[in-house]
This record gives structure tokens, sequence and C-alpha cells, in this order.
């Protein structure tokens, strides 16, 4: 049991999946740093709020604070925006090999074909 778990972890898909989770973990946290440090500060001098994350309405005894989706609604475009960038900058690199699509010849249609054509002459 160790050693198909030894050749699993140590398949090439797997190492590439870990490598990509804990870049995108990092990823993530800049992301949300830019957002949290650069980008709310210059909203709430609009907003009259010092943090974008803290504007909330209240209806009744409910607090709706819409504020931290706002944050989050940013972090997810910056992450889709980069992810965009970088999958068609990928694609212009390594670009596509066109398959060539070989028709498959029907033996009776070349046959009659050829009985067309002697008929003809």
């Amino acid at each position: 049991m160790l050693k198909e778990f030894k050749s699993f972890i140590l398949r090439g898909n797997v190492l590439d999946l870990a490598v990509g989770v804990i870049i995108g973990a990092a990823f993530t946290a800049l992301v949300k740093s830019l957002v949290d440090n650069l980008i709310n500060p210059l909203i709430g001098m609009f907003v009259q709020s010092t943090a974008l994350a803290h504007l909330s309405v209240t209806i009744g005894k409910t607090k709706f604070t819409y504020g931290a989706f706002l944050n989050d609604v940013i972090n997810f475009v910056i992450t889709a925006f980069v992810i965009f960038i970088l999958i068609k900058s990928i694609n212009k690199l390594f670009p596509k090999k066109e398959e060539v699509v070989e028709e498959k010849v029907d033996e009776e249609l070349e046959t009659l074909r050829e009985i067309r054509d002697l008929l003809k002459k």
C-alpha cells in the first residue's frame, strides 16, 4: 500500500496540482492585500468610510454588511481577470496544433463512382 501511495504522490499530475494550489493560495493572499490596502481606501474616499468592509445597512434588528461582499467581489474580479490574461498569454505562446481530419473513404461509394465514370466512357 505504501508503494502505491508513493507512486501516486510522485506522479507528475499530483505534483503539478500541489504546486498550483500553493501558488494559488499565495496569489489569493496577494490580491486580498491589494484590495484591502490599496483599492478599499480609494473607494473609501468616495463613500466617506475608512474601510469598504465596514459598510452595512440595518433593517429592523438585522445588519447586512454589504461592504464585505463587495470586498469579495472585487477580489474575485481581479483574480479572474489575471487568470484570464495568464491563460490568454499561454495560449499565444503555445498554440494548439490543428488536427488533420482524414476523410474516411467509403469503399462502396468509390466503387459506384468508378462504375459511373466507366459508363460515361
